[in-house]
């Protein structure tokens, strides 16, 4: 079943919400509105192979659960999902009579304290990853293998390609053979030293990923002795795809509104860590998810980049601290109960398929 199938039997869904920064009263001019929603299979459906957890628009931002993995993550106290089953009642669209089966005072626990602050760590993540991306850019050509090899001189290693430039030399001419006992560590030779033939080079060509080796005639002794750094070379060729995705992807919006406060680290990102930590605390103190922001004031001025990142980090160490605390005095049970999940689970199912 497709979204738009989704959308055309109505009867399937049980709750359709106004989700994200709207519902948090978080929104500003330019916020993008979000839903998110629960369905039920058809009978048929569930019953075949054909089964579905998930549908979402071709943007993303329309996401409906069916109501078995609803419930499912409901036990792991999923944040998004204690959200949305506790999302501000202007801002639903419609809700089943069989909703009210499903109570969030009976599915929260300690474990909000790991969930909603792993979140928050990822949202810190986010945040930290943009900041090295602003501050140390990528060049947009992506470096060779013979940037990562060195070759030992004058008690000390110098870049291959320094020593090539120094005896004016080309990789193509060159040939390597393994150093014995030695990981990545070569024998060098020239062409020079040949008295016909010709070696392969260190490399096949620019997009090569490692190097290569070449036959080499006994009595020559080499000439150098090379290292490729191919953990180096391993790490900047998944920094470099990463970045290149990231540029391609990037929301220019919100990537110009961070430049444009100077902070260099996405403000939005640390408005939702500190979001989520005020939430995992209210759970502890007041059982109850508070999806709409009393505190949306404090929570815009750290979207406009009113604090510095280290001042930012200082409040996360804080209010994790406060988490701490609270859940340490909280009466909460340690896990959901599972087996009343999945009692209502069946109930739902039951009393929707019967009519």
């Amino acid at each position: 079943m497709t979204y738009e199938e989704l959308k055309n039997q109505k009867q399937l869904i049980l709750l359709d919400c106004i989700s994200g920064s709207t519902a948090y009263n978080l929104n500003v001019q330019g916020s993008d509105v979000d839903k998110k929603g629960i369905f039920i299979m058809p009978e048929h459906q569930l019953y075949g192979f054909d089964q579905q957890q998930q549908i979402a628009n071709a943007t993303n931002d329309e996401v409906y659960f069916e109501i078995g993995r609803f419930l499912e993550l409901l036990t792991k106290n999923n944040p998004n999902i204690l959200e949305l089953l506790s999302t501000p009642p202007e801002h639903v669209l419609f809700r089943h009579p069989l909703m009210d089966l499903i109570k969030p005072e009976d599915f929260l626990s300690k474990l909000c304290q790991d969930t909603f602050a792993g979140y928050a760590q990822t949202q810190i993540r986010k945040a930290h990853g943009l900041n090295k991306k602003i501050n140390k850019p990528m060049d947009p050509e992506r470096k060779s293998v013979l940037d990562f090899c060195f070759v030992i001189y004058n008690n000390g290693s110098i870049p291959l390609r320094e020593w090539l430039a120094a005896y004016h030399y080309s990789q193509e001419d060159c040939g390597l053979v393994n150093l014995d006992h030695f990981r990545n560590v070569y024998l060098l030779y020239h062409q020079k030293q040949l008295n016909g033939g010709s070696f392969r080079g260190i490399i096949s060509g620019p997009d090569a990923h490692d190097v290569q080796l070449s036959s080499i005639p006994k009595g020559i002794e080499n000439l150098a002795v090379m290292n490729f750094n191919k953990d180096g070379y391993s790490t900047y060729c998944r920094d470099y795809k990463e970045y290149q995705e990231w540029e391609e992807k990037r929301n220019d919006h919100r990537y110009q509104s961070t430049l444009s406060h100077g902070k260099s680290y996405d403000a939005k990102n640390m408005m939702h860590t500190l979001r989520l930590l005020n939430m995992a605390e209210e759970i502890a103190r007041y059982q109850q998810v508070i999806v709409k922001r009393e505190d949306r004031d404090f929570l815009l001025k750290i979207r406009n980049g009113e604090f510095e990142f280290d001042r930012l980090m200082e409040m996360v160490e804080d209010k994790m601290e406060c988490v701490k605390e609270a859940y340490e005095k909280s009466t909460l049970p340690d896990r959901p109960e599972s087996n009343k999940a999945e009692s209502i689970l069946i109930e739902i199912r039951n009393k929707y398929y019967r009519g």
